[in-house]
Protein backbone atom coordinates (compact mmCIF):
# COMPACT_ATOMS: atom_id res chain seq x y z
CA UNK A 1 0.00 0.00 0.00
CA UNK A 2 1.55 3.67 -0.96
CA UNK A 3 1.16 6.28 1.74
CA UNK A 4 -0.40 9.37 0.16
CA UNK A 5 1.85 12.38 0.86
CA UNK A 6 0.10 15.34 2.91
CA UNK A 7 -1.96 18.02 0.59
CA UNK A 8 -0.90 20.86 1.06
CA UNK A 9 -3.14 24.37 1.19
CA UNK A 10 -3.19 26.28 -1.78
CA UNK A 11 -3.16 29.86 0.23
CA UNK A 12 -0.72 29.19 2.91
CA UNK A 13 1.44 26.23 1.57
CA UNK A 14 0.44 24.42 4.98
CA UNK A 15 -0.13 20.23 4.92
CA UNK A 16 -3.47 19.78 5.22
CA UNK A 17 -4.17 16.95 7.60
CA UNK A 18 -6.40 13.58 6.30
CA UNK A 19 -10.12 14.37 5.42
CA UNK A 20 -9.65 18.40 6.92
CA UNK A 21 -9.03 19.74 3.61
CA UNK A 22 -11.74 22.57 1.97
CA UNK A 23 -12.50 23.28 -1.58
CA UNK A 24 -13.27 26.78 -2.28
CA UNK A 25 -13.60 28.81 -5.12
CA UNK A 26 -11.67 25.81 -7.08
CA UNK A 27 -8.67 25.83 -4.52
CA UNK A 28 -7.92 23.27 -2.49
CA UNK A 29 -7.20 24.56 0.93
CA UNK A 30 -6.75 23.88 4.84
CA UNK A 31 -9.57 24.69 7.33
CA UNK A 32 -7.84 28.23 9.21
CA UNK A 33 -8.01 29.52 5.62
CA UNK A 34 -11.28 28.67 4.78
CA UNK A 35 -12.75 30.51 8.18
CA UNK A 36 -10.69 33.73 6.73
CA UNK A 37 -12.19 33.49 3.69
CA UNK A 38 -15.70 33.10 5.21
CA UNK A 39 -15.51 35.38 7.95
CA UNK A 40 -12.47 37.82 7.09
CA UNK A 41 -11.81 40.12 10.43
CA UNK A 42 -13.47 43.26 10.31
CA UNK A 43 -11.43 46.10 12.42
CA UNK A 44 -14.14 48.68 12.21
CA UNK A 45 -17.50 47.00 13.56
CA UNK A 46 -19.07 49.03 15.54
CA UNK A 47 -21.59 46.47 16.83
CA UNK A 48 -18.32 44.86 17.94
CA UNK A 49 -16.82 47.65 19.21
CA UNK A 50 -20.13 48.45 20.88
CA UNK A 51 -20.48 44.83 22.50
CA UNK A 52 -17.18 44.62 23.54
CA UNK A 53 -17.25 47.91 25.50
CA UNK A 54 -20.73 47.08 27.05
CA UNK A 55 -19.79 43.45 28.02
CA UNK A 56 -16.52 45.12 30.22
CA UNK A 57 -18.77 47.25 31.65
CA UNK A 58 -21.54 45.12 32.93
CA UNK A 59 -18.97 42.54 34.04
CA UNK A 60 -16.75 45.06 35.61
CA UNK A 61 -13.97 43.09 34.53
CA UNK A 62 -11.79 43.21 31.30
CA UNK A 63 -11.02 41.08 28.48
CA UNK A 64 -8.41 38.26 28.40
CA UNK A 65 -5.50 39.34 26.16
CA UNK A 66 -4.17 36.72 24.35
CA UNK A 67 0.05 36.18 23.58
CA UNK A 68 0.01 37.84 20.62
CA UNK A 69 -2.03 40.59 21.41
CA UNK A 70 -0.06 41.53 24.54
CA UNK A 71 2.76 41.20 22.42
CA UNK A 72 0.99 44.04 19.77
CA UNK A 73 0.28 46.82 23.07
CA UNK A 74 4.04 46.28 24.14
CA UNK A 75 5.22 46.90 20.47
CA UNK A 76 2.81 49.96 19.97
CA UNK A 77 3.66 51.29 23.60
CA UNK A 78 7.61 51.06 23.04
CA UNK A 79 7.20 52.40 19.56
CA UNK A 80 4.27 55.03 19.47
CA UNK A 81 2.97 53.25 16.51
CA UNK A 82 4.36 51.73 13.81
CA UNK A 83 2.94 50.48 9.92
CA UNK A 84 1.07 47.34 10.34
CA UNK A 85 3.96 45.77 7.69
CA UNK A 86 6.45 46.95 10.50
CA UNK A 87 4.42 44.80 13.00
CA UNK A 88 4.30 41.80 11.19
CA UNK A 89 8.32 41.77 10.61
CA UNK A 90 8.55 42.71 15.07
CA UNK A 91 5.70 39.97 15.46
CA UNK A 92 7.42 37.62 12.88
CA UNK A 93 4.57 36.82 11.90
CA UNK A 94 2.42 37.07 8.56
CA UNK A 95 -0.37 39.79 8.64
CA UNK A 96 -3.02 37.21 8.11
CA UNK A 97 -2.05 35.77 11.23
CA UNK A 98 -2.98 38.22 13.24
CA UNK A 99 -5.08 40.34 11.51
CA UNK A 100 -7.96 39.08 13.96
CA UNK A 101 -6.09 39.92 16.67
CA UNK A 102 -5.84 43.77 15.26
CA UNK A 103 -9.62 43.70 15.00
CA UNK A 104 -10.06 42.39 18.79
CA UNK A 105 -8.08 45.14 19.94
CA UNK A 106 -9.41 47.67 18.16
CA UNK A 107 -13.30 46.71 19.00
CA UNK A 108 -11.61 46.63 22.81
CA UNK A 109 -10.60 50.71 22.01
CA UNK A 110 -7.21 49.62 22.94
CA UNK A 111 -5.64 50.68 19.27
CA UNK A 112 -6.70 52.52 16.69
CA UNK A 113 -5.44 53.93 13.36
CA UNK A 114 -3.87 56.96 12.45
CA UNK A 115 -2.87 59.17 9.31
CA UNK A 116 1.14 60.20 9.48
CA UNK A 117 3.13 61.86 7.11
CA UNK A 118 0.65 59.99 4.51
CA UNK A 119 0.99 56.52 6.04
CA UNK A 120 -1.33 54.70 8.23
CA UNK A 121 0.07 53.41 11.54
CA UNK A 122 -1.22 51.37 13.98
CA UNK A 123 -1.05 53.31 17.73
CA UNK A 124 -2.33 52.51 20.85
CA UNK A 125 -5.79 54.00 22.03
CA UNK A 126 -6.07 57.75 23.46
CA UNK A 127 -6.43 57.16 27.40
CA UNK A 128 -4.95 52.94 26.73
CA UNK A 129 -4.59 51.56 30.23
Amino acid sequence: MQKKHPIQCQRCKADIPENDEREFNGKVICEDCYMILLSPPKACDPWAAYCAKSFSEKTGSRPDLNPVQVKILQILKETGGISIQELSEQLELPLETFERDIAALRHMEKLRAEMRGGRKIICLWQNND
